[in-house]
């Protein structure tokens, strides 16, 4: 069930009311594939194997806590929202969810394009390969070095927020003698029934232009007064962990009608429009997230709908589905530290992370699944709460779920669908050191993102 937002602190802590988590599985040892990657699996000894490769070989190998994500379900996710939109349409994968340079690599490679919303995703995108003009940059604050710089890069379109930024942005392009393509991101007034610091497309918060209070065409004849600056569309973003489909719909009736206003007001017709992302995952068997195909088709079907009925052609869509992609892809291993039974309450195991590789919890009440990894067990379920080794309440990896009774130290446990912004907002709390990224595929595992060091941490603390 879902809980209110609070601060990080003690209510952390409380204990929740009897019966508000769901019953225990029928099977403990079952792997729901709706929330594993595609290639995780037990084998003969029950050992959780991903990619064909034993999650104790990981350990061993490359130690704990670690993301491991699977390349092969990464790639086939990114190819599905590839094949679902087809040549019509383009699909951003939204950098911020998790980013690396193999990524972009996997990107480039499966037909996908790039959106980065910082200097240091751009840095990424541009060190791996990926084309520029197939990048697209976001921010609410983009400064003016930033922007000078995605324009000497050839960054195929920025989206601006404000008008400082069109200004700003005006400047610069014509200093380069460069004509920008530019999207404008416009706040819808869409309620995406999510949670307040993911819903984005409301008027009382940071990112877009208000279309409601005119601030949207005002930055339309900003943009158009500009020889610098080809408008090209307008951008959209309602939220995230987003599974029904009526808030696009009323988003883009919304854009559609803004698309109009345009056509009578200067004569252009704006060719492209860009939904954003925000689609849902898995993070438990209770949640029911919808196939790219079907999402496609969907907005695709909204949009047609609505520039019929105000007699406009259909613009090019584009879709930044970020999560969708990365998130089923990855799980993090951790080992068990310690098993402490709080009597007629909960057993609380600590793992050898916490909420410097998964803040989401504590940030967002996010809910997660956890199983067993190194072996099986016909043990009774009990409840517990995974924790993590940090110096804070807070530190909760997932709230309530059941583990076998005979959990120890030592064994490995794995909470899925942990590709997306887990390690995008790690930290170094209490001078934690963040996980290494392991990539595998075909039997074989690499690092693509090393574990850190004490030697790292000391390296940038020059005293």
């Amino acid at each position: 069930m879902s809980r209110s937002a609070h601060p990080a602190g003690p209510r952390h802590g409380d204990v929740l009311p009897e019966g508000h988590y769901q019953a225990p599985p029928a099977d403990l040892n079952a792997l729901d594939p709706k929330v594993w990657s595609r290639t995780v699996a037990r084998n003969a000894e029950g050992v959780a194997t991903v990619g064909g490769i034993d999650v104790k070989r990981l350990a061993a190998e490359f130690g704990t806590p670690a993301y491991v994500l699977d390349e092969e379900d990464f790639r086939s996710r990114a190819r599905a929202w590839r094949d679902a939109f087809g040549t019509g349409a383009d699909v951003y994968y939204a950098g911020k969810a998790f980013l690396s340079k193999a990524v972009v690599r996997w990107l480039h490679e499966e037909g996908l394009n790039l959106d980065v919303c910082s200097p240091g995703e751009l840095a990424v995108a541009l060190a791996a390969g990926m084309p520029p003009e197939r990048i697209a940059l976001h921010g609410n604050n983009k400064s003016a070095d930033e922007l000078e710089h995605a324009v000497k890069t050839g960054v195929g379109y920025i989206v601006v927020d404000s008008y400082e930024e069109i200004g700003r942005l005006a400047a610069i392009a014509a200093r380069q003698g460069v004509r920008q393509r530019v999207l404008i991101r416009i706040t819808v007034g869409v309620e995406a029934h999510t949670h307040e610091f993911i819903a984005t497309a409301h008027e009382d918060q940071k990112f877009g232009l208000s279309l409601t209070g005119g601030a949207a065409a005002e930055a339309v004849r900003r943009v158009l007064g500009h020889d610098s600056l080809e408008l090209r569309g307008i951008h959209s973003h309602i939220g995230s962990q987003i599974f029904d489909m009526a808030g696009f719909e009323v988003a883009a009736r919304r854009v559609v009608g803004l698309l109009a206003g345009i056509r009578d007001e200067h004569g252009v017709q704006l060719p492209e429009i860009d939904l954003g992302g925000g689609l849902g995952i898995a993070y438990t068997s209770e949640d029911d997230p919808r196939e790219p195909a079907e999402i496609a088709a969907a907005l695709a079907d909204i949009v047609r709908r609505e520039c019929a009925a105000a007699n406009l052609d259909a613009p090019r869509l584009s879709v930044e589905p970020g999560r969708a992609i990365v998130g089923p892809t990855a799980f993090t291993l951790y080992e068990v530290g310690t098993v402490k039974p709080l009597e007629g309450l909960r057993t609380y195991v600590s793992v050898d992370g916490g909420m410097s590789d998964n803040i989401r919890t504590a940030l967002y009440d996010a809910e997660y699944s956890v199983a067993l990894v190194s072996r099986t067990s016909d043990a009774e379920p009990m409840l517990v709460r995974v924790v993590g080794k940090h110096c804070e309440s807070g530190d909760i990896v997932v709230r309530d779920a059941f583990l076998p009774a005979d959990l120890a130290p030592g064994d490995l446990i794995a909470v899925p669908a942990t590709g997306a912004y887990c390690r995008s907002m790690a930290s170094n709390y209490n001078h934690a050191l963040k996980p290494p990224v392991l990539a595998v595929r075909d039997g074989a595992a690499r690092v693509i993102v090393r574990r850190e060091t004490e030697e790292d941490l000391l390296r940038l603390d020059i005293g």
